[in-house]
């Protein structure tokens, strides 16, 4: 990741004006929606901060510096808000950026506004440690039980390879705490029984107006005429079970930094 940022004459005034423009809206608006999302106060500061420190060098849309595009969340190195926080304060002296002497409330700002894909009225979750995720992953959150990653595991639930390459950390989040509402249409299970009877249940692959492909129960390859289906049934519901409640905010944060590390190269 290349964060260049190019310190502004007006700095302290910046600081200042951040600071009285925001005393009336922080006892206004919610903190947070959950607890392991940035406050809309801290989006809101990071908007500021980075529109007075960072546009000049990355530009208005996060896109100007090679190799990185800030909004999208495209870093050459970070993954965690721990690595985008040292890359803001002790700098990248051999890409001309230098550190900044700022405030943690400042620091989580910036991530915030960056996590929230420069967007004010969005929101932005805590993105941990992917080493720690990964434990979690294998260990205490039993994601391998259905999930399949660089060739290993099952697969009755989906790849998630490359999730970190086409999901964000909010999206992932959401997966997490409230499954349902993330599913992909193409992922819902599937009930189907044939005409002599036959009961086949699985994850939908692919479906089109005469036929239905799908990874049944025992990760066998299966597709079906429709013409030969009494009944077709599609679940509303995801069969994954939610966090909340299993795993706490850190542990959540950690688990969406691995599922984030995942981009399919390895």
């Amino acid at each position: 990741m290349r964060v260049a940022f190019r310190p502004a004459f007006s700095f302290t005034l910046l600081l200042s004006f951040v600071a009285s423009a925001l005393t009336g809206a922080s006892a206004q608006r919610p903190a947070q929606d959950h607890p392991g999302q940035y406050s809309a106060i801290d989006i809101e500061t990071g908007s500021r901060l980075y529109a007075g420190q960072c546009a000049l060098c990355h530009g208005a849309t996060g896109d100007a510096v090679a190799g990185a595009d800030l909004r999208r969340g495209v870093f050459r190195r970070s993954v965690s808000d721990e690595d985008i926080a040292k890359v803001i304060t002790m700098g990248l002296p051999d890409a001309g950026m230098p550190g900044f002497k700022l405030q943690p409330s400042e620091i989580d700002g910036l991530v915030a506004f960056i996590r929230a894909g420069f967007d004010v009225g969005g929101t932005a979750v805590r993105v941990g440690h992917v080493g720690r995720g990964q434990a979690l992953f294998e260990g205490k959150g039993g994601c391998t039980t259905c999930h399949r990653v660089n060739g290993s595991g099952p697969r009755v639930a989906p790849d998630l390879s490359d999730i970190g390459a086409i999901r964000t950390p909010s999206a992932l989040q959401r997966s997490l705490v409230d499954p349902t509402s993330a599913m992909q249409p193409i992922n819902r299970p599937v009930r189907a029984v044939t005409k002599d009877g036959r009961t086949i249940r699985g994850r939908r692959l692919n479906e089109d107006t005469f036929t239905v492909q799908l990874i049944d129960e025992q990760e066998r390859l299966v597709s079906l005429l429709k013409a030969d289906l009494k009944e077709y049934e599609l679940a509303k519901t995801s069969p994954m079970p939610s966090v909340a409640g299993k795993l706490t905010a850190d542990e959540q944060a950690d688990l969406v930094a691995y599922l984030l590390s995942l981009k399919g190269t390895r």
